[in-house]
Formats: C-alpha cells, structure tokens, sequence
C-alpha cells in the first residue's frame, strides 16, 4: 500500500462527560487540525486526503470519537490496521472519570447522556459506556481520569502528557505517578505500590514544608534504612517486568506510588523511578498529583 507523509494522528475519545471535548480543544490550540464524530471508517481517508492538501499547515490531525459512533468494534480496528499500514499509526487518549463525577457534571449540565436514548436510566447509561469502550480504552497510548480536574486541570495535564507522546512512535509508554492515599487511589493505574512503610519526613519539622524533589527529604526517604534498601529492588523487579508488558503489545503502563499525603515519600520514590527508566530507554512521563495537596 501507498505511503503517506509522516503525519500525527491523534484518536481522542473516552467516556461522554469526562472531558473529550475539551481535550479536542487543547489540540486545535496546539496547531491541530480537528474533527469530531467521524465514523471509523473514514479516518484513514481523512488523514490521506490531510497529507495531500493541507498537513503543511498544522502539526496534525485530532479526531474525536465517541460511543455514538457504528463502528467502535471491527470497523475501527480495520480503520487502524489501514492507518497503521499507511506509516500513520494512531495514538489514542482516552478520558475517563468516576461515573458519581460524570453524572453530577450531567446534573449540572442538565443535558441527557447520549445512551439514555437508548432506555438507559444515567446511571446504567455510563456503566454501559465504560462496557462498549473498553477495547478503546486497552488500545489506548494515554488513559487520562478527569475525577476533580477543573477545566484547566485536563489543559495543562494533557498539554504536559503530549509532550512524551509525540514523536515517540508505537512503542509501550510508562507514565509514573505519586499520589496521596488520603485523596483516593488512582483509577488508571496498572501497577500500584504503597510506600507508607517508609520513614515520613511529615513529622520532622525542618523537613515537612518541604517536598519529595527537595534533597533532604530524598536523603530521609531513601537515603537510609528502609528505603536505601527498598528502591534497588524495585528498580529491578521494574526493569524484569517491564519488557514482559512490552512483548504482550502493552500500549501504556501507568505506575503509581503512594503515601498519606503524595507530597514527600510517593514523589522522592517517584523522581528516582523516573530517572532510572528513562536512562533505561523508557519512553517515560512524570506526574505528582498531590504533591500541592499533601
């Protein structure tokens, strides 16, 4: 088959109410070129017909699909085998939220979710989407939970995470995460490690304004004891799992680390992590969710 010009493709979707929308908004900002509701099948002539005509003038192109759309089973997947095929493969960001924050977001709105057509009470209607959406959701390079995020949370967030995805081609992406368990465990995350058995630095006074990047709380943390012995394991058993992930064709693994408050032991655990997967090779971002909470 014919070869396009090297060209972005960026699948946005998710479930109705966590913020696709606004994600398809931050592309067209960011110079992309953007489409919602387009039925699967014609993305890959979409993106042909881009190439030819007008890609010199945006750095890609952002589609927007949802679970009104026909052909969320094999016709996307032969949509994406001819993009893929095309040297145009896809990347996915899925939007998702905890169904109690999308149905208060549908009270507000006061606007019907698009399965309640469908005899669905709201309820049922996002449970049934998370259901239909969920080979989308396993296909997907980023899995993005919007549960508290402002509208300007989701910008920057996704502006942040973009970055590490583009340009790095179909290979597994890592995305490690520090969190407070005191705000709730993340929904995305695929391999979850409780670090509140290391020494807290929140009940030092010198130490606790401070955060996991500073030094002296990394000294505290994992300078001695406990954790000066705790990280090099799991940077090992990290390092041995993760090309396992890889070769059954993971497309992303979301790691989060957790304490009390995600401020000092979850971030200098996290900061460390990060380092050495990215010297590792990893296609690797970073994110510390509480760390402003904690």
């Amino acid at each position: 088959m014919e070869r396009d010009p090297a060209l972005p493709v960026v699948i946005l979707t998710g479930l109705s109410g966590s913020g696709k929308s606004t994600a398809l908004n931050v592309f067209e900002d960011m110079g992309y070129f953007c489409a919602d509701g387009l039925p699967a099948s014609l993305m890959p002539k979409l993106a042909k017909l881009f190439a030819e005509e007008g890609g010199s003038r945006y750095r890609g192109l952002a589609l927007g699909m949802d679970v009104r759309g026909p052909e969320l089973g094999p016709g996307w997947e032969e949509a994406a085998k001819e993009l893929r095929e095309r040297g145009t493969p896809a990347q996915i960001i899925f939007t998702e939220a905890a169904t109690e924050e999308i149905m208060r977001r549908y009270a507000t709105t006061r606007r019907p979710h698009p399965l309640e057509a469908e005899g669905y009470g709201l309820g049922e209607a996002v449970e049934e989407e998370r259901r239909r959406m969920g080979p989308l959701r396993d296909a997907a390079a980023l899995v993005m939970d919007t549960t508290g995020f402002s509208i300007h949370d989701l910008r920057r967030q996704l502006q942040e995470k973009w970055k590490f995805l583009e340009g790095g081609g179909p290979a597994m992406k890592v995305h490690i995460m520090s969190f407070g368990f005191k705000y709730g465990i993340p929904a995305e995350s695929d391999l979850l490690f409780d670090l509140r058995f290391l020494p807290n630095p929140y009940f030092d006074a010198a130490l606790k304004p401070l955060s996991g990047q500073d030094k002296a709380v990394v000294d505290y943390v994992l300078g001695a004891g406990e954790g000066r012995a705790f990280l090099p394991k799991l940077t090992s058993f990290l390092l041995d799992l993760l090309p396992l992930y890889a070769r059954e064709g993971r497309y992303r693994l979301t790691i989060a680390l957790g304490c009390t408050g995600g401020r000092h032991r979850s971030v200098a655990a996290a900061e460390a992590l990060f380092d050495t997967l990215r010297k590792a090779g990893y296609t690797i971002s970073l994110e510390h969710r509480h760390i402003e909470k904690g």
